[in-house]
């Protein structure tokens, strides 16, 4: 069956105003995720567009496991450990906090039942790293505030969709027991994570034996199902099983894969991530509609002031955890102070501004059951899904564009880590490299002058990145790397208009072209190494 005109044209509109948005994003230099939420929001409101509503065991099973997986797979193992207390105190105690918060606030004010509550609670709890570390890492900000922010969303996306399942549980049984709840959040916890590092296991026996890189990217992108689906089976957390298997294989990838693995599967997983989330933002925005109508009994200016409400409910928790979570256990034990002394006030005051929430609070909130195991209405599903869609729009678009005036503000001022980490890194490698050299220049197959040309470009690379720890340096030897960089890039572009020329002339097909082009772009990324 084909689409009607009418559908075909709206479609045609959907995909281009998503386009325009990915157009727009880099050239307004504001995060994607805060167009996307703005874009769902005119897309759901269009005239002419329909009314869309969607099983919600779809949206849980099929968006959210490749989210979680990827998130955890491209997290740094290192930063988690170095910054697990105060990542844990965000993560863990400030989502609790929120959800029973929200839950209180919502349930006075809003007039929500308990379970329901609760349900909104766990579901604007998590934060979205997205906009935040996108926003921090462009306007320098020191690399430990961002590894915060992200550890944190990566582990609170798990806290909260624990509790989430244990509410939406208790609202659908219709029973609730704080024993039986506690015991099901621990239970669930550490099935999870069993049942990802098993599965996680099994994929990396499976993927140190494979050698086709479609095939590869493949099974990693669906990783995330393998082990979020047998963990929901089993009745423990599928969230932490995806979430455990990323980390698992984001720590082992680097031994199993090639380097075209490597590059192309990091490009899918951009991509596909994009895609994702642009899914969920459009999704809510086409199904705000038609929850705006089941709440047509609710006044307008009611409905604001609810979501004002939540909105600032959530955002004031935050800035009341982030101090006395940064400072107290540093009073507390002086082995904190001397291991890890405090930081200025502005960190915490700037994480306390970076709680953006995004996609999984969105996937959560579709992803609420439209009836009780006794087959009456979920209670208060289209509020709860409104005031989550509200939380997200005012921290993500609120805070989200605010975020840049803050740093400056606060006039955090960005570390060298990351460039004095990886100069070393290069250094290392360039000399384990000319180490290789030496050991194999007495071979038959190696010329004395293929050596001497290797030896130089080794030599020369360890020479530019030591000049980096020398406050001496006058800059020579970077001026010299710029001026060569320069150079090779006009030789490349060169080549590269060459052979599309042989292309357009029909003497080479795109067969023999396309391997050449990615052989010369591959050289130039290489070029400021």
């Amino acid at each position: 069956m084909g689409l009607d005109h009418h559908d075909a044209v709206v479609l045609l509109a959907l995909l281009g105003g998503i386009a325009a948005l990915l157009a727009l994003s880099p050239a307004v230099r504001v995060p994607y995720p805060i167009l996307l939420v703005l874009g769902g929001l005119a897309a759901g409101f269009a005239p002419g567009v329909p009314d869309l509503e969607l099983p919600p065991e779809l949206v849980l099973v099929v968006l959210l496991p490749p989210l979680l997986y990827g998130a955890a797979f491209f997290t740094s193992l290192r930063d988690l450990r170095t910054n697990v207390r105060p990542i844990g105190l965000l993560a863990i105690g400030l989502v609790l906090a929120t959800t029973v918060a929200v839950a209180v606030v919502s349930h006075w004010i809003v007039d929500l039942p308990w379970a329901a509550a609760f349900t909104l609670g766990a579901i604007v709890s998590p934060t979205d790293p997205i906009a935040a570390s996108a926003i921090a890492e462009r306007l320098g900000v020191p690399r430990r505030i961002v590894a915060v922010i992200e550890g944190e969303s990566l582990v609170n996306d798990a806290t909260a969709l624990v509790a989430y399942r244990v509410a939406v549980g208790a609202v659908v049984s219709g029973s609730f027991s704080l024993w039986s709840a506690g015991l099901d959040f621990v239970l669930g916890a550490v099935g999870g994570i069993l049942i990802g590092l098993a599965v996680a296991w099994v994929v990396r026996q499976i993927r140190r034996r494979l050698d086709d890189p479609p095939v590869e990217i493949t099974v990693s992108l669906m990783t995330g199902y393998f082990a979020f689906l047998p963990a929901e089976v089993l009745g423990v957390s599928g969230v932490l099983a995806a979430v455990t298997a990323g980390i698992y294989l984001g720590w082992h990838t680097p031994e199993l894969t090639t380097a075209q693995v490597r590059l192309q599967g990091n490009a899918v997983w951009e991509i596909g991530t994009f895609v994702l989330n642009a899914v969920i933002f459009v999704l809510i925005g086409l199904q705000l509609p038609g929850i705006l109508d089941n709440l047509e009994g609710i006044a307008g200016a009611t409905l604001v002031g609810y979501g004002a409400a939540i909105g600032a409910t959530v955002v004031l928790v935050r800035l009341l955890w982030v101090f006395p979570a940064t400072y107290l256990p540093r009073l507390l034990s002086r082995r904190i102070r001397e291991r890890d002394p405090a930081p200025p006030w502005q960190a915490p005051a700037l994480i306390g501004w970076a709680g953006m929430r995004g996609a999984v609070s969105l996937a959560a909130a579709l992803a609420l059951p439209f009836s009780t195991d006794d087959g009456t209405p979920f209670p208060g599903r289209d509020l709860v899904i409104f005031l989550a869609f509200c939380v997200i729009l005012v921290t993500l678009v609120g805070q989200g564009l605010s975020l840049p005036g803050a740093i400056r503000l606060l006039g955090l001022e960005a570390d060298d880590r990351s460039t004095r980490e990886g100069s070393k890194a290069r250094i290392r490698a360039a000399e384990a490299a000319i180490e290789r050299l030496e050991a194999l220049a007495g071979e038959d197959w190696v010329r004395d002058d293929t050596v001497e040309r290797m030896r130089g470009m080794y030599e020369f690379r360890v020479s530019r990145f030591a000049a980096h720890f020398d406050d001496g340096d006058d800059g020579a030897i970077e001026e010299r790397s710029a001026a060569y960089q320069r150079l090779r890039r006009e030789l490349l572009a060169a080549e590269r208009d060459a052979v599309v020329e042989l292309r357009r002339a029909g003497t080479i097909g795109d067969e023999v072209m396309n391997p050449i082009l990615r052989e010369l772009d591959l050289e130039e990324t290489r070029l400021d190494l």
